[in-house]
């Protein structure tokens, strides 16, 4: 019996009609531990976003456009529909093609309070009802299930502020919101607010962990105790009880009657929001001020960015060096580079910097067509040769003790076809206009965005991400709140956020294309900010048609490559110093 026919036979047991599966674990996390695979342990689905739905007559499978090529090539099409997570969402499929009078089933855990909303109001429409489910259905036939991680956790010495003082700062603006006490289910905001780090979930230096914090800084951390040493004295857990994650919505239930609990509606488990009233408290649904907070980095965490990017462009451009001289002649040897040998070769040379711990996600080490899936992943089915007939778009990133970074380049070996130069010069011109953007503070991400879209926008096209988000200080790759892209984030930008910016365009079966940095945002004119560079790497201008780019465009981009020949120069062996003279001459044709 297959997995899903496993699963349908276990529903038709617990007497429901449905289950939903989402790619989150109890934490909405990105980046799960093998434990809480479990899309991917039913579908194959392997990408970092996406949900569920199976009943005994369908199979529905939703992805956003990141991940539309992959999820076709990783899933049985046979068994499951593919819908679009945004254009065709779950409730969207609940209310319109569900049969009427069924019961869907959900683990509590796993489901955010905004998105259980949406389904309750999907099931009503259908004429059925969300059953809440004590144990999770996929577990139950996962008979060899990893067991869940106790990764060490470390206290952090680079955080530039005491955990007490940042415990209460949180608990006065827990006050100020009128709420008795938070509760927390995100590990980075955890992680950052007690100065600890861990290593349960690969590529993000975090422990999984919940807390409940306070108004007055008092703090419960839910927490599996052999994570943490019994010596504890370089450790700010002053005023902080440890507990068993399993107790939380008991310790959650034992302190909500007659208060009121912040609730972040889209990182907190709804089993949380549920714990509050179900003891007679009331939510309140806020984005978690430790979320807000962290997001605006202090000047020791900023120094830190600007360390860990100095070390990580030296290795980004020893290995693009590398690739310049040897791609041609191992092709031409009958030996090419491929994706995997270059993905392992870019972590050798990251591997050689101060500070670095490990890579910040699975890098995208993309081959021509392969890199029209945005989130690709090399494997040994995929493995491309790296050759002179197409482009090689690498996205990669470090998580480094005083720093997280994540950049991207797009590069060729030979002259390029037109459409691919054509593309590239508006993805270009886009990096640069988001890049040298100044704007008032009143502007949000998604006003932003509108400027590196523009001119794919006049060539009649776009691409289907985001343009940039924020990034956590050794932390997560991905860090909420503030984003660049269509959706309205609401957040306001301040000096000390970290945001990339990545506009990119993709030809499906044919390339990918996208330049990436990683951008500080710093105080501009009055009432107005700007971003200024953190990422120090060559971008490739023999991809882009020079004569197009303006005499604004030409002057930053002579001015970037400039710093960075002046950053890196002397960090460089003679053979990446000399490929990396060549790659930032000053540009010669402009407007």
């Amino acid at each position: 019996m297959n997995r899903l026919e496993a699963l349908r036979t276990h529903l038709g047991a617990l007497g429901i009609d449905g289950v939903i599966v989402p790619r989150f674990d109890a934490h909405q996390g990105e980046y799960c531990a093998p434990h809480d695979e479990r899309l991917r342990h039913l579908t194959g689905f392997t990408g970092s976003a996406g949900i569920a739905l199976v009943t005994a007559e369908a199979a529905v499978i939703f992805v956003d456009g990141r991940y539309q090529v992959q999820v076709r090539q990783e899933v049985d099409l046979e068994a499951f529909e593919i819908s679009h997570f945004y254009d065709f969402p779950l409730e969207r499929w609940l209310g319109e093609k569900l049969p009427r009078n069924r019961r869907i089933g959900f683990n509590p855990m796993l489901i955010p309070s905004d998105l259980h909303q949406r389904l309750v109001a999907a099931m009503q429409q259908a004429g059925g009802e969300l059953v809440p489910l004590e144990a999770d259905p996929i577990d139950a036939i996962w008979p060899d299930q990893p067991e869940p991680p106790t990764g060490r956790i470390s206290s952090f010495a680079n955080a530039g502020e005491a955990a007490q003082s940042k415990r209460r700062r949180i608990g006065a603006r827990l006050a100020e919101l009128g709420a008795d006490f938070l509760v927390e289910t995100q590990p980075d905001n955890i992680a950052w607010l007690l100065n600890v780090r861990g290593s349960d979930v690969k590529y993000t230096p975090l422990p999984q962990s919940f807390l409940l914090l306070d108004k007055s800084g008092d703090t419960e951390w839910f927490v599996d105790e052999r994570k943490l040493p019994n010596d504890r004295e370089a450790y700010e857990l002053e005023a902080v009880t440890t507990r068993s994650p399993a107790d939380l919505l008991a310790g959650i239930a034992g302190r909500a009657g007659g208060k009121r609990a912040l609730v972040d509606p889209r990182f907190a488990s709804v089993a949380a929001a549920l714990a509050v009233t179900g003891a007679g408290g009331t939510v309140l649904s806020e984005t978690s001020p430790i979320t807000i907070a962290k997001a605006i980095k202090n000047s020791t965490e900023l120094q830190g960015f600007r360390a860990s990017h100095v070390s990580d462009g030296v290795a980004l451009t020893e290995f693009l060096s590398w690739l310049a001289d040897n791609v041609a002649l191992r092709e031409a040897a009958g030996k090419p580079i491929t994706e995997l040998e270059a993905e392992d070769k870019l972590l050798e040379f990251r591997s050689r910097g101060e500070g670095f711990v490990e890579p910040s996600f699975r890098s995208i080490s993309a081959s021509a067509a392969n890199a029209a899936m945005c989130h690709y992943a090399s494997s040994e089915a995929t493995n491309a040769a790296l050759t002179t007939s197409g482009v090689y778009l690498i996205d990669s990133g470090g998580q480094y003790l005083t720093g997280t970074t994540d950049v991207t380049r797009t590069t060729a070996f030979a002259p390029v076809s037109d459409e691919v130069r054509r593309t590239y010069t508006a993805v270009l011109k886009g990096f640069v206009a988001l890049m040298t953007a100044q704007f008032p503070v009143t502007a949000r991400g998604h006003h932003l965005d509108a400027l590196a879209r523009r001119p794919l926008w006049d060539l009649g096209l776009d691409y289907d991400h985001g343009t940039g988000h924020g990034v956590g200080h050794f932390l997560s790759v991905h860090e909420h709140p503030q984003r660049f892209g269509k959706v309205v984030n609401n957040y306001e930008f301040a000096p000390g956020v970290i945001m990339t910016i990545e506009p990119g365009y993709y030809r499906e079966g044919e390339f990918g294309l996208r330049v990436e940095n990683q951008v500080e945002t710093v105080a501009a004119a009055p009432g107005f900010l700007r971003f200024e560079t953190l990422t120090l790497a060559p971008i490739d201008l023999s991809l882009a048609d020079l004569s197009a780019l303006t005499r604004e465009e030409v002057t930053w981009i002579d001015g970037y490559h400039a710093r960075v020949r002046e950053a890196l120069a002397e960090k460089l062996s003679p053979s990446a110093r000399a490929w990396l003279e060549r790659m930032t001459g000053a540009i010669s044709v402009g407007n």
